[in-house]
């Protein structure tokens, strides 16, 4: 993703997965100020990874946008 900034993604809503269509993301566990510490996370080969802060799964869709998410509302901008 150089060159782009980094989508940033948010569980306010309290679901166990999320699936997004990027591979390379920030998680903040929930909106300012309930927020964990903004975590880089790089999913690699694989198509899943699990938040350390949050529990959160996060699951690659290539079939969506990276600001797109399922379910809807995670995406976060500043």
């Amino acid at each position: 993703m150089a060159g782009s900034k980094i989508p940033h993604f948010k569980n306010d809503q309290g679901v166990p997965v999320i699936h997004i269509g990027a591979k390379e993301f920030q998680c903040i566990g929930a909106n300012p100020p309930q927020d964990h510490p903004h975590i880089y996370l790089d999913m690699g080969e694989e198509n899943e990874i699990l938040c350390p802060y949050c529990s959160t799964l996060y699951k690659f869709d290539e079939d969506l946008g990276p600001q797109t998410t399922r379910p809807t509302g995670c995406f976060y901008e500043d």
